[in-house]
């Protein structure tokens, strides 16, 4: 075989570095839905203006909005780590308890289609 082949079927190390560079880490690189942004930017900014952690945050909407793209900029503005999980998945009190018991400070939880 041809070792210069432009296609494969593999994964490549560059194409790894780009499929994480394409979601926005930052609120600033967040295209679209404004008047969103300008309010979840009100929020984070408050927030650390009082040294705490952004309260309770509901986004709702249908799948394809970003709603998972949010909650990783909310967790990476407020310096936290993402943890997310799916309504579905949590079947028994135990199930939340245990969630919530492996945060972090300052950690966001996402629990996806509830």
């Amino acid at each position: 075989m041809d070792d210069d082949r432009l296609i494969t079927s593999s994964m490549l190390a560059e194409d790894e570095n780009c499929e994480f560079s394409l979601r926005p880490r930052f609120l600033a690189e967040y295209i679209g839905q404004g008047n969103v942004k300008e309010h979840i930017g009100v929020y984070i900014h408050a927030a650390k203006l009082r040294g705490e952690a952004l309260d309770h945050t509901l986004l709702y909407g249908p799948p394809g909005l970003g709603k998972t793209t949010l909650a990783a900029i909310i967790a990476n503005e407020m310096g936290g780590n993402l943890r997310i999980t799916s309504g579905p998945a949590i079947t028994h009190a135990g199930d939340l308890a245990a969630l919530l018991s492996n945060l972090a400070e300052g950690d966001v939880l996402f629990i996806d289609e509830i």
